[in-house]
């Protein structure tokens, strides 16, 4: 498969050596003709409102848009959960709504209080500024917890982590979100962003 990565701003290298790990070819995206020929994308981890202005300076919104309707398999980690959610708080911003997750930013605590830990599943994980998922829809599927806390979740062909896979040993996150069976079917929720 080819794995576009969004590759504006953050973590993107450290996905693109995952995305090798598991036998697929890297594609990193910034403008809309990178879309082409991909079979998954990665929203990665970084600054979400600075990734929100350069997805409007390359008009990518409607890229985003339009893969993940057409039930590509896309995984969102920390700061891409945040653009996939339907909501954001502390503080609000725009999102783009593909996912039914009301989110808060940076609610696992600042640079200085990013940690390593296990999931209650047993598998590595890695929260730097994370958000935290404070409401999910029925249509979203738990998959990983911390603590009994929703860290990792499932809506349609979306994979959404509150955590950096990329950054531990563990490929199971990436294989999970880019396996060949994926479940199609995005529905999107209603946006509740402030500017949506």
């Amino acid at each position: 498969m080819r794995i576009g990565i969004l590759a504006l701003q953050g973590a993107f290298e450290k996905h693109a050596e995952a995305v090798r790990h598991i036998g697929h070819t890297p594609v990193l995206v910034r403008s809309k003709t990178d879309f082409e020929d991909l079979q998954g994308l990665i929203l990665p981890g970084g600054e979400s409102t600075v990734q929100l202005k350069l997805i409007a300076r390359f008009d990518l919104e409607w890229s985003l848009v339009r893969f993940a309707v057409a039930g590509q398999p896309i995984l969102a980690t920390c700061a891409g959960l945040i653009l996939a959610a339907r909501s954001v708080c502390q503080p609000e911003q725009r999102s783009l709504g593909f996912v039914d997750l009301r989110v808060a930013r940076n609610a696992w605590g600042r640079q200085i209080d990013s940690f390593e830990a296990t999931s209650d599943e047993g598998h590595p994980l890695v929260f730097i500024r994370a958000p935290r998922i404070l409401e999910s829809g029925t249509q979203v599927e738990v998959l990983g917890r911390f603590r009994g806390e929703p860290v990792l979740v499932r809506q349609g062909n979306i994979v959404c982590a509150t955590f950096h896979p990329e950054l531990t040993n563990d490929p199971y996150v990436h294989r999970l979100a880019f396996r060949k069976n994926h479940a199609n079917g995005l529905v999107f929720p209603h946006r509740e962003s402030p500017h949506a």
